[in-house]
């Protein structure tokens, strides 16, 4: 259960944890520690760009969560509820003795981040929430509506409907990606395979979509209520054109969280580390840099 290995580069890295094999990357360093999450039917790669930005002063870590297009099936009995999830990323953190943690999350990679707010993770000291479900958004929009009507079908009927997303005109419909990224099709023709492919990722993809369908919006509706007691520094960032998660809910965040900012992004849509890395990671490295005290008189 101790044992973590490399994987196929120096960068990339399994580690055990309750739920099964978890494959995540790392970027290493003595810099302050950034984990990064990603929402459903994502992989690690959301956060490819932001963190080669951010790499030569942080030390980063995305860990491909068991949403859809992770490689490891996870075991039988594992927990796939967003709670069950949340509770792997802070066995994650724990089991790497991550501290002072800057937790950011996009898509339902912020709902998770949310829960954990919720929780009061102790290795947590700021978070970044990056355009995510919020409130009663769930499931968010056509692309969240679709995505949770396919998870009531049988893994092997929900591995045909995904096979459609090989048609990169399908993958841009509203209905798949095509409201929540301007740029970034590349990574989510990758996002696609793993259910395509392999019957017990879809087994997992099945489990995980029926959980967020029965107790998704209840979840962030309880969630919201106690992100007041939230006392550690939030940067909100949402995308100002975006058409699943309503800019609304970015601003009621800020106004909601007691040390809450918000920054909108332009020329974007849900999935701000695709259609605007650099700009992410400018505003993710100055929410993290240290604030130095004033100089003496």
């Amino acid at each position: 259960m101790n044992r973590i290995e490399p994987a196929a580069t120096t960068a990339q890295r399994l580690i055990e944890l309750s739920a099964g094999t978890l494959e995540y990357e790392d970027t290493g360093g003595d810099g302050p520690v950034v984990v990064l999450l990603h929402g459903l039917l994502m992989d690690a790669s959301l956060w490819a760009a932001p963190i080669a930005e951010l790499a030569a002063g942080h030390r980063c870590l995305a860990p491909t969560l068991p949403l859809g297009a992770h490689r490891h099936a996870m075991r039988a009995d594992a927990d796939l509820s967003l709670p069950g999830i949340a509770r792997l990323v802070a066995e994650f953190m724990e089991r790497l003795d991550l501290r002072n943690v800057t937790l950011v999350g996009n898509d339902t990679g912020g709902a998770l981040v949310q829960v954990l707010m919720a929780d009061g993770s102790a290795r947590v000291d700021r978070v970044v929430l990056v355009s995510c479900e919020a409130f009663d958004n769930f499931p968010p929009g056509l692309t969240g509506r679709t995505l949770v009507l396919a998870g009531r079908l049988s893994p092997w009927w929900f591995g045909l409907f995904m096979r459609q997303m090989r048609l990169r005109a399908l993958r841009r419909l509203p209905l798949a990606f095509g409201w929540l990224t301007k740029r970034g099709d590349a990574v989510t023709e990758r996002w696609t395979r793993p259910v395509q492919e392999r019957p017990e990722i879809r087994r997992d993809a099945v489990r995980v979509l029926r959980a967020a369908s029965a107790d998704g919006r209840r979840l962030l509706e309880e969630t919201a209520d106690r992100l007041r007691e939230f006392d550690r520094p939030a940067l909100v960032v949402w995308a100002s054109e975006d058409r699943v998660m309503p800019p609304e809910h970015g601003r009621r965040l800020a106004q909601l969280l007691p040390q809450g900012r918000l920054v909108e992004v332009a020329d974007s849509y849900t999935l701000i580390p695709l259609d605007r890395p650099g700009e992410l990671a400018r505003l993710i490295a100055e929410f993290v840099r240290p604030v130095s005290p004033p100089a003496p008189v």
